[in-house]
């Protein structure tokens, strides 16, 4: 699956949102990737899922980890595609906290995949998580990546959508922007 494709996924589902957005990070943009919209149909959570999976096969994983939300459906649709186990963590008192009994084996290489990244917090905190266990994280993979790349893991990175889509601190809006009302939607 091309980054045109994965895109026009996102479209024809209506994932991919214009308007005056805040992202999770703080920061506002013009465009923002509802992926619940897409993945909650199954054949394209199937495409997604088999493209990620396809593209990193080759990194050894025998675990997949997500943040939740964002990442649980495609997260446990790319360990299935591998016929790998999967875990999640989740917020506890403002915290991602591996948590159900979920158990990381010290060397256990371990696969993140999240939704969308835009500065990569979530998922930085999902790689300390793993390494506090002692497991070993191969790499990470996402449907979107919003920095182009510019999002540095310290591990190999893997995106189905890779593109710039500009982001502003909210004391920094162009006047297009500071015209239109925010929404959160990734918080409803």
């Amino acid at each position: 699956m091309t980054n045109s494709e994965a895109l026009n996924l996102f479209r024809q589902t209506g994932a991919l949102l214009e308007g005056h957005f805040i992202l999770r990070s703080g920061l506002h943009s013009r465009q923002f990737f509802q992926c619940a919209q897409a993945l909650q149909q199954m054949p394209i959570v199937e495409q997604f899922g088999e493209a990620l999976a396809g593209r990193v096969r080759s990194l050894g994983a025998v675990t997949v980890i997500a943040p939740a939300m964002g990442g649980l459906v495609i997260g446990q649709e790319v360990a299935r595609q591998l016929g790998l186990r999967f875990i999640f963590v989740e917020k506890e008192e403002g915290k991602l906290v591996l948590r159900r009994g979920f158990k990381i084996a010290p060397g256990e290489k371990i696969l993140v995949v999240e939704d969308v990244v835009t500065k990569g917090g979530r998922v930085q905190e999902t790689i300390d998580i793993v390494r506090a266990h002692h497991g070993t994280v191969v790499g990470v993979a996402m449907l979107v990546d919003r920095s182009d790349g510019t999002v540095k893991l310290g591990v190999p990175t893997i995106s189905l959508i890779r593109l710039h889509v500009e982001a502003f601190p909210a004391d920094n809006l162009p006047p297009d922007l500071a015209a239109i009302p925010a929404t959160k939607p990734g918080s409803k």
